[in-house]
Order: C-alpha cells, then structure tokens, then sequence
C-alpha cells in the first residue's frame, strides 16, 4: 500500500526565504551552547566566549574576502540594511543628504523611502531584472550619501553589476552598499574586490541559524550609532552577541563555501528540468541571465500565484509567490512591476527556490504536480 501523504515528508522549495539547517552546523552550535559567559566580561568565562565570537569572525571574514574588523555582527540581513543606509545618511547629512536604491530591492531597503521620504531617489530596472549602469550612474550626483544595489535579487535572481554601481558611487563621492544576503554563499562573493564600502549578509540563507547575520563595513568608513548600548559591534551597534549563533553562522557559511562549485552545478541542472517542465504548462521564467540558479521565478499567465502555492502546499510540495519578508501582506509583487511586468503578471508569479538540501526527488515530485496545480489554480472562479 502507498503511503498516504501524511506520511511523505514535504518537499521544502523556499530556500530563498530560508534554508535548513546544517546538521554539522547544529554540532557546532551545541558545543558552543555550552559557554556561559559574556563576550564582554573579562574572566575566564567571558574571555573563553569572547574567542568563539572572534573565531567566528575571522572565519566570516576570510570567506567574504574582508578582515576580521570589518565584520559587525547584526541580527540578520534587515537590520543589518537598515544600519547601512540610516547610519550611513545620518552620519554624513546635511552635505549629503541624498540616498540611492534601484526598484527591486529587499524590503528592509526599499522601506527606506518611508523614513527619508523625497530624500530618496529610486533608480529604474531594465525589464530583465538588471540595471542599466549608465542609467544607474545618472541617478548618482555629489548630493548623494549612499547608493545601495542588491546584488542578488531575492524574488528573480538576477545578478547586478556591482563593481560598476560602486564605480559610479564612488566617481561623485557617494558610498556604495550592497545586500548580498542572496549572494553571500550562492554565487562567488568579495568585498574587497567588489568596491562596495558596506555589504549586508545573513546566516539563515546559507543553512546557518536564524537571528544572525553581519554588516561589513570597510575600514575608513564611519557610521553613526545605531540605538542606545554598549556598541559591542564596530562602536556602532549595541547588543551582547550570541557566541551560539556565531559559530554556528561560520560553521554554515564554511560549508557553502567548500560545497559551492557542486551544489551550483546541481542546482543549475535542476532549474534547467523546473523551467522545462513549467513551460510545458504555460509558465514563463521571470528574470534574465546571469541569475543566481537556486533562485526561478516562473509566471503562469491567467492564474493567481497564491493558488498555485496553495495547491502545490496541499500536494505536499512548499514553494511561495516572492519575498517572505512582508509579514502579512499579499499582492502583486512589487519586484515584478518594477521590471515593467503588468499587474496580472505580478500576481501571477510563483517562485521555486532550491538550495542545499535539495535532491533530484525533491524536483521529480514538483515536476509531476506542477500540471495539476496550474490546472486547478486556472479553474478557481475570479469576480
């Protein structure tokens, strides 16, 4: 008898929202569970905690291509944004007082238009996802404190040209910071040779734990401080990091890295099956190359994106219509339109992330329901 699909493990496809963790990861931070002091203090307790904290750091530094010092530990990739662009225009205005994004950025950046208000400028997307440098460049003058480009984009994939965005950033004297939270781990990665002065990354995205992540922030670079404390990180940001949470963010982000050349070639094999087999019921694939491969955002024209997610999540396979990072919050992606994507087609997105853990089974089952879950979305009666 077969088993009933109770009894199946799901098949988890949204590594982009958050991957699992490592097992070798969860022995790391087992062992550090164990310490008891603070990194601060300064008896044996405290001193034996303080060097898993800087052990992490230079771990984290040498795989970013950064020196240890220029890593602050943050509580992930949002705060970690947040720091880089309100630390960044508070410390350098009144000169400048103009910051700079593109329009598919992360949430935690984009929202910067919230608390700065027309002091933000929002730099077009091509309709393949990526910037145009030139465009890019023109949005740039010496008014300008900072400029931020994703480097991976969260909901497409798409790969930005940073060093030519640092270039233009740099050329008017403006800052350049990027969230690689997508790319740290997935694609090759370093900071010094990027030109980017600040760079935000996160632990949960490589297999590591939630509630970590880093800001790197180059040497020279001086940021306001961030909240009230005892600016343990960087004499900026405030808070008694977690020894725990930092062996394990450099346990994963090891592994990503001795892992990359394989798990890349695997998963690109996998998206060229996925986007095949979604073609053959009428999906598109969002998001031109060089992409990220984990990363396939595919639109079903003629069906709402949360239906497809629903039926596939009641199929047992767990995919998502775009970023997780909306707490709430449902409608067009935002990504999409900004890419020159109508409104049907925002809401008709569905994104399929792979990542370490997945196996050629995994993408055999989404394979063999994709069909049926295109075909029962399509048949839902709309107003």
């Amino acid at each position: 008898m077969d088993k009933s699909l109770d009894q199946v493990p799901p098949v988890y496809m949204d590594h982009a929202a958050s991957t699992p963790l490592r097992p070798r990861t969860w022995e790391v931070m087992g062992q550090a569970r164990e310490l008891a002091g603070n990194p601060s203090a300064q008896h044996g307790a405290g001193r034996a905690a303080r060097a898993v904290i800087e052990d992490a750091r230079e771990h984290l530094a040498a795989l970013a291509g950064a020196e240890p010092d220029e890593v602050w530990f943050t509580s992930g990739g949002s705060e970690a944004n947040s720091i880089a662009l309100l630390a960044s225009a508070a410390h350098r205005a009144p000169e400048r007082s103009r910051v700079v994004i593109s329009g598919i950025e992360h949430p935690s950046v984009s929202t910067v238009t919230e608390a700065l208000g027309e002091r933000v400028r929002v730099a077009g997307v091509e309709p393949s996802g990526h910037i145009d440098p030139q465009r890019w460049a023109g949005q740039l003058d010496e008014t300008v404190a900072i400029s931020s480009l994703i480097w991976v984009n969260n909901e497409i994939g798409t790969i930005q040209p940073i060093d030519r965005a640092a270039e233009a950033a740099h050329r008017v004297g403006a800052w350049f910071h990027t969230d690689a939270v997508q790319a740290f781990g997935s694609i090759p990665v370093n900071f010094s040779g990027s030109g980017a002065d600040l760079m935000s990354v996160s632990s949960h995205k490589l297999g590591g734990p939630v509630g970590i992540g880093a800001l790197i922030v180059r040497r020279g670079i001086d940021l306001s401080p961030w909240g009230l404390g005892g600016r343990q990180e960087g004499g900026v940001r405030s808070g008694t990091p977690s020894v725990m949470l930092a062996a394990g963010f450099a346990s994963a982000a090891s592994i990503a890295t001795i892992e990359f050349e394989t798990r890349s070639k695997r998963l690109l094999a996998f998206r060229h099956v996925i986007t095949a087999a979604a073609s053959a019921c009428g999906g598109r694939v969002i998001g031109a190359f060089p992409v990220s491969p984990g990363i396939i955002s595919l639109v079903f024209d003629g069906v709402v994106g949360s239906d497809v997610t629903f039926v596939l999540d009641q199929m047992g396979i767990q995919v998502s219509t775009g970023s997780a990072c909306r707490a709430g919050v449902t409608g067009p992606s935002e990504v999409l339109l900004a890419i020159g994507q109508d409104e049907a087609a925002a809401s008709a997105v569905v994104r399929i992330s792979l990542g370490w853990s997945t196996r050629r089974e995994d993408v055999d089952r989404l394979i063999a329901a994709l069909p049926t879950a295109v075909e029962r979305a399509r048949a839902v009666p709309r107003n």
